[in-house]
């Protein structure tokens, strides 16, 4: 079964998250493989990452270590004795709530790397984003990472398919959307962006590589309609329920809804 969504779909962004992360990146290296082959490679890099700051994504991308509770029958029965027992000294007044303490995270990113033959030079980095690039610290460290792509001549392809967070990239004539893809080329001092709302399809999206090579295409619809079925995502995802916050704005709520009410027309 594929997915309702044209182009990205948002209930992906919740737990779901970074299988589909490693299973894009590689599907993407599959398909370029052949069009680049034999001067150029795909390959996997695996970096770590640890989130620092994860407190956002509990519940969402990470589970709930524990939850947020008021106090239970034996705490109330503790702040009653406390009154009774009024101000004498060495008697504590019981919290009225706990919360988890929030942990370091460990994380694996994945990035496809194109790497030419000859001598392994890095040509282009396809980097798929994470929570973590989209928050601070992360966010700083992602941003650095950027920099040093860019003054190293790498062409630098970057996804961004989450909805929450801060983009690393911000301009004012980027348009509120959900999702921005952006390419920015080896010392071209710019950077194309393709914006893309809930009901654009996937563009089929330019790979540079090194001069004088044509850049070859990598075709996004194919690569998550791929995923999609592999993965069987629809046995995990309730489209009846919203989706993982952040909360769809309202014109974005009637077109989901509209769009998986003609989806379930053909079975009724």
């Amino acid at each position: 079964m594929p997915s309702p969504f044209p182009g990205m779909d948002p209930y992906l962004e919740g737990y779901l998250w970074p299988d589909v992360h490693s299973a894009f990146s590689a599907k993407i290296r599959q398909l370029l493989t052949p069009l680049i082959r034999p001067r150029y490679t795909a390959r996997l890099s695996i970096y770590l990452v640890e989130d620092t700051a994860p407190e956002g994504d509990v519940g969402i991308l990470y589970p709930d270590v524990e939850i947020m509770r008021t106090r239970h029958a034996e705490d109330a029965q503790a702040l009653r004795q406390s009154a009774t027992l009024g101000t004498v000294a060495g008697v504590a007044t019981p919290a009225a709530l706990t919360i988890p303490v929030a942990l370091p995270v460990d994380l694996q990113i994945t990035t496809v790397e194109i790497r030419d033959t000859a001598d392994n030079q890095l040509i282009t980095s396809i980097e798929l984003l994470s929570p973590v690039n989209k928050r601070e610290p992360g966010l700083h460290q992602y941003r650095l990472k950027r920099q040093r792509l860019y003054q190293a001549g790498v062409h630098l392809l970057e996804l961004d398919l989450l909805r929450r967070g801060t983009r690393p990239v911000s301009h004012g004539a980027i348009p509120d959307v959900p999702y921005l893809l952006t390419l920015t080329r080896a010392h071209s001092g710019k950077t194309c962006v393709w914006p893309l709302r809930l009901q654009d399809n996937w563009p089929n999206l330019p790979v540079p590589l090194r001069l004088p090579d044509d850049d070859v295409v990598l075709d996004l619809a194919a690569a998550f309609e791929a995923i999609y079925r592999e993965a069987a995502y629809e046995l995990s995802i309730d489209y009846r329920q919203p989706p993982p916050p952040p909360a769809l704005s309202a014109e974005e709520s009637n077109w989901v809804h509209l769009l998986l009410e003609q989806q379930e027309e053909p079975d009724q």
